[in-house]
Order: structure tokens, then C-alpha cells, then sequence
């Protein structure tokens, strides 16, 4: 885990061929939030697709490499003392010899907070 105690997967389910359930809880107590906002913490887009990229690589079991991303639309604003929960869907393609595709979309309640396309090779 790159950024140490910023969240917990609490689970990961196989729900079919390359695709998968997850679901993270947000550590509001975590130092990123004391810069990213003081008073009114919001987690930075960069954080959550390191956690997508943490996740393909447990899926996976392979080290990646991020090599492009594309569809990004951060859809609403992740308040870690208000939505600490998040349910993410991943939709994994390709050859992980060669290249993959994760498709994401991240939850918190019915709201989608994230959708995203990122394309990685073995690191």
C-alpha cells in the first residue's frame, strides 16, 4: 500500500469472468486529509486510483504499471467523515502478459462517485 494506513479493503468478490466487487473504508483520521482540506477533507482523485491500481494488482497478483487513463469523470466529492465507505466495481480485460483494461466505477450509497478507464502492463 503506497499511502500506509489510508484505507482498508474490507472485501474483494469475484462476481464473474473479470469482474469483481470490492469494498474499501477511507481512514478520515489519515495525514492526506490535514492538507486535502483542513476543516474539509475530500479525497484526492490521485488516491483513489491508486487504490484501483492496489486492487487490480490483488486481483491480478501481478505488479502494474499505469499506462494511460482515459473516461475519467470524478462524478461527486468523497467526504471521508461522511462516506468512508466505498463499494468499487472493476471490470478487468486483456492479457496481463501484455496489457489489461480496469474499468471502475466507485459507490458511496447509491451515489457514483468515480467511473474511470486505465490501462496497465506488468510492472
Amino acid at each position: 500500500m503506497l499511502l500506509k494506513d489510508f484505507y482498508k479493503v474490507e472485501q474483494v468478490e469475484k462476481v464473474s469472468e473479470g469482474k469483481y466487487k470490492a469494498i474499501v473504508y477511507l481512514n478520515n483520521e489519515h495525514d492526506v486529509f490535514n492538507g486535502h482540506f483542513p476543516g474539509n477533507p475530500v479525497t484526492p482523485g490521485v488516491c483513489m486510483m491508486q487504490i484501483i491500481k492496489e486492487l487490480s494488482q490483488e486481483i491480478t497478483e501481478s505488479p502494474l504499471v499505469m499506462i494511460s487513463s482515459s473516461n475519467v469523470k470524478f462524478m461527486a466529492i468523497i467526504n471521508p467523515n461522511i462516506n468512508p465507505r466505498l463499494h468499487l466495481e472493476l471490470e478487468i480485460s486483456g492479457d496481463i502478459n501484455t496489457e489489461i483494461k480496469v474499468k471502475n466505477t466507485t459507490y458511496f450509497d447509491e451515489t457514483v462517485a468515480l467511473k474511470l478507464t486505465n490501462t496497465y502492463k506488468k510492472a
